[in-house]
This record gives C-alpha cells, sequence and structure tokens, in this order.
C-alpha cells in the first residue's frame, strides 16, 4: 500500500469528532483523489501533512516547538517523505526528530484532529497525532526550531495558536 493510499485509508475511517472536522476529514478525502501527488510537498494546491503533539500525561504537559521559519510555537510536524509508508509513521517520525525523544507512542485509534492552513509553500492539509513522551524523556532542540519548551496544559493558550489549542484540548480529551 502507497502512502497515498493509506492516507485515504486513515482518512475514510478516521470517526471525525464534530461536523467541523468532518467537513475537513471529506475536503482532505476530496483533495486526494483529485491529487495523484497530494501527499507531497510539490504539490502546490496543497498537501497532506502530518504531525504529533507530544504529551507528558504524568506531568500535565506538553512540548511545542518554536518554528524557525514560521516563528509560531507548534506542534512536532512536516511533509511526509518518500519513505514513509503510512501518515502515523510519518508523525511519529517528525515528533521523533524535532523533539529528540526516542521512544515516542501513538495514541491509539488514528489522528486527534485534522487542521488547514496556509504557509509559504502552500496549504497544509494536516493529519495531526498525539504522541505519549516515556518516562523521564529528555527533550532536545532540532536544526528546525528556534526553542523546545515543555508546557503545562493551562500555559499553551497563553504561547499558540487556536489550531495548537483546539489539538491540546481534543489530546487532552483522549487520555
Amino acid at each position: 500500500m502507497s502512502l497515498h493510499q493509506d492516507a485515504a485509508r486513515v482518512l475514510t475511517e478516521w470517526p471525525a469528532p464534530d461536523a467541523a472536522q468532518e467537513r475537513l476529514r471529506r475536503h482532505y478525502g476530496d483533495h486526494l483523489a483529485a491529487y495523484p501527488d497530494g501527499m507531497w510537498k510539490a504539490c502546490g494546491d496543497g498537501h497532506i501533512t502530518a504531525s504529533a503533539l507530544v504529551v507528558d500525561p504524568d506531568r500535565n504537559r506538553v512540548l511545542l516547538t518554536l518554528h524557525r521559519k514560521l516563528r509560531m510555537w507548534l506542534q512536532m510536524g512536516g511533509h511526509c517523505e518518500p519513505h514513509d509508508t503510512t501518515l502515523a509513521g510519518a508523525a511519529l517520525r517528525e515528533a521523533t526528530e524535532e523533539s529528540g525523544i526516542e521512544g515516542l507512542t501513538l495514541l491509539p485509534g488514528g489522528p486527534v484532529r485534522l487542521d488547514r492552513h496556509q504557509t509559504p509553500c502552500a496549504w497544509h492539509l494536516d493529519v495531526q497525532y498525539a504522541a505519549v513522551a516515556p518516562r523521564g524523556a529528555v527533550a532536545a532542540i532540532s536544526d528546525e526550531s528556534l526553542d523546545l519548551r515543555w508546557f503545562g496544559y493551562d500555559e499553551v493558550a497563553d504561547v499558540a495558536d487556536e489550531s495548537v489549542r483546539h489539538l491540546v484540548t481534543r489530546t487532552r480529551a483522549l487520555l
């Protein structure tokens, strides 16, 4: 199965939690049906991306990265790569690379939510997962970040945009 096929399967099977998420789920599916290259950065009409919010539920906190290009506090994530075989695997790879934490595990049940946003390269149709950090995890900044920091759940609203706030809220509801 190709990454494109896996993404289409994930989105078909994912039970959207509300009407707005259902509209996005259908939009993502339509995008994949219309664009055979819809998983890749080269697709100028937008592309599927994969991200994961790194959480430490024992300490009631999330790890955010100060994105080098966007200069915003965000979850880990980005473009799918040719060697990615699953959307979940792409999200986990991104989270591991950008957090420096080995041993992350995705919350079961598939994506947490979807978010569509404009970036300098194109529309990102982001499929957002949550990754649980192992006990005692130590984060290490990557070259894609200006900073990397743990924030208490209640601190996120002070530093992050609406998308990240919604992702934290939805993730907490699933923990």
